[in-house]
C-alpha cells in the first residue's frame, strides 16, 4: 500500500491540499488502490503549535513514507521570526533529511491558455519541457564563502563551485531516466569553455548518457546559448538537466514561457523520499475563500503518481483531465478572462475529478 505523508502547511496550501487528495481518493476507487495518507503540521503551523516549523516526528514520517505532499508555508505572521525559525526552514529541513537531489520543473503550454504567454503562439505552441535541476550542490552550498575584509579597506566575497562525480552522475541518471517517459531527448546546460566543474559535468553527463542510456539523444548548450534557444526554439527541448545555479534561472525562463507560473507543479526526488508541491506561495490574502487555483497541486500530484508511484496512467488521467477542464472554459479567479466561467478552488477539483471518471 503506497504510503503517503501530506503537510498542507500555510494559508491556500490547506485548500489545494484538500482538493488533490480528493482526486487522489478517486484515483484510488478508478483503479481499486488503497494508500495510506497521512496529514501532519508544516511550516507556520507547526511553528504555532510545536515551535519548530517541522518536528522530527513529522522529518521521520517523511523518510518512511513513499513521497510527501506539500501545500505551501510562511505568511506575514511569521515573518519577522528568528530566521532560524522561519516557516521556509522546515522546506530546506525536509529536503535535507530527504537529500532531495533533483528538483523537477516542468513547463508545459496549454492551448486554452497560450494567449497568456508573452511569445508568439507559433513559438510555443506545443512547448512540453522538464527541467532537471541540482539542488543540494554547486556554488549555492561550495565552501569556503562569505565576505571577508582586505588591509587595504576593501571587501573580498566569495562562492565555491564544487561537484562531484558522484553528485553529477546521479542527478543525471535521473535526467536520462526521466526522458525515457518522455520523448527521449536530454539537453544538458552548462560553461565547460571556461569553468573546470562545468567540464567535468559535461564529462560525467556524457558518460552516463553512452553508458547507461544509449536510446536517449544527448545535446551540450553552454548556459548562455541555452537561454537564447529556450525562447528562440522552445518546442525542440524535451528534458533540460542542469546545475544548482543555472537550473535555477533556467527553470523560471521555462515556466514564463507557459505564461501561469501559479499553475505550474514541482518535485524534489531524493535518496531516501521525493518531495512534491506546487511551485506558488501561500497566498495568505486569499486563504479561506474558495478561491485559489488548485491546479499546480493536482499537476504535483500527477508527478508524485508518476515518478514515485510508477501509476502513469493515473498521472496520464489526471494531466488529461485537467487540459479538458481548461479547454471546456473553467477557470479559478487567477486566470479567469472573458467567456471563461469562473470556479471556486473546491468546485475546480470536483469538476476534474469528474472528468478523470469519464477517461477509458
Amino acid at each position: 500500500m503506497p504510503k503517503i505523508l501530506v503537510l498542507p502547511g500555510d494559508g491556500i496550501g490547506v485548500e489545494v491540499s484538500d482538493v488533490s487528495l480528493e482526486i487522489l481518493k478517486g484515483i484510488g476507487d478508478k483503479y481499486d488502490i488503497q494508500f495510506d495518507v497521512e496529514k501532519a503540521l508544516f511550516g507556520g503551523s507547526s511553528i504555532d503549535a510545536c515551535g519548530v516549523p517541522i518536528t522530527q516526528e513529522v522529518l521521520n514520517k517523511a523518510k518512511s513514507s513513499d513521497a510527501v505532499l506539500l501545500g505551501a508555508v510562511g505568511g506575514p505572521k511569521w515573518d519577522q521570526l528568528e530566521y532560524g525559525i522561519r516557516p521556509e526552514r522546515g522546506l530546506l529541513a525536509l529536503r535535507k533529511e530527504l537529500d532531495a537531489y533533483a528538483n523537477l520543473r516542468p513547463a508545459v503550454v496549454y492551448d486554452s491558455l497560450i494567449d497568456a504567454s508573452t511569445l508568439k503562439k507559433e513559438v510555443i505552441d506545443g512547448v512540453d519541457i522538464m527541467v532537471i535541476r541540482e539542488l543540494t550542490g554547486g556554488i549555492y552550498f561550495g565552501t569556503p564563502r562569505g565576505i571577508e575584509k582586505l588591509q587595504n579597506g576593501g571587501e573580498k566575497g566569495v562562492n565555491t563551485l564544487l561537484y562531484t562525480t558522484s553528485e553529477i552522475e546521479r542527478v543525471a541518471r535521473i535526467a536520462f531516466q526521466i526522458a525515457t517517459k518522455r520523448r527521449k531527448k536530454v539537453t544538458s546546460v552548462d560553461k565547460a569553455n571556461v569553468l573546470e566543474v562545468m567540464e567535468l559535468w559535461r564529462k560525467c553527463v556524457s558518460r552516463i548518457g553512452s553508458a547507461e542510456f544509449p536510446e536517449i539523444e544527448l545535446e551540450h548548450l553552454y548556459v548562455d546559448n541555452a537561454a537564447m534557444q529556450l525562447i528562440r526554439r522552445p518546442k525542440s527541448f524535451d528534458v533540460i538537466l542542469a546545475d544548482n545555479m543555472f537550473g535555477d534561472i533556467i527553470s523560471d525562463e521555462a515556466a514564463q514561457l507557459t505564461g501561469s507560473l501559479g499553475m505550474l507543479p514541482s518535485a524534489s526526488i531524493g535518496a531516501t523520499g521525493a518531495i512534491y508541491e506546487p511551485a506558488h506561495g501561500s497566498a495568505p490574502d486569499i486563504a479561506g475563500k474558495d478561491i485559489a487555483n488548485p491546479i499546480a497541486s493536482v499537476l504535483s500530484l500527477a508527478m508524485l503518481l508518476r515518478y514515485s508511484l510508477n501509476l502513469d496512467k493515473a498521472a496520464d488521467d489526471v494531466e488529461e483531465a485537467i487540459k479538458t477542464v481548461l479547454q471546456r472554459g473553467y477557470r479559478t479567479a487567477d486566470i479567469f478572462e472573458d467567456g471563461t466561467t469562473k470556479v471556486g478552488c473546491r468546485e475546480m477539483g470536483n469538476i476534474i475529478l469528474e472528468e478523470i471518471y469519464k477517461l477509458q
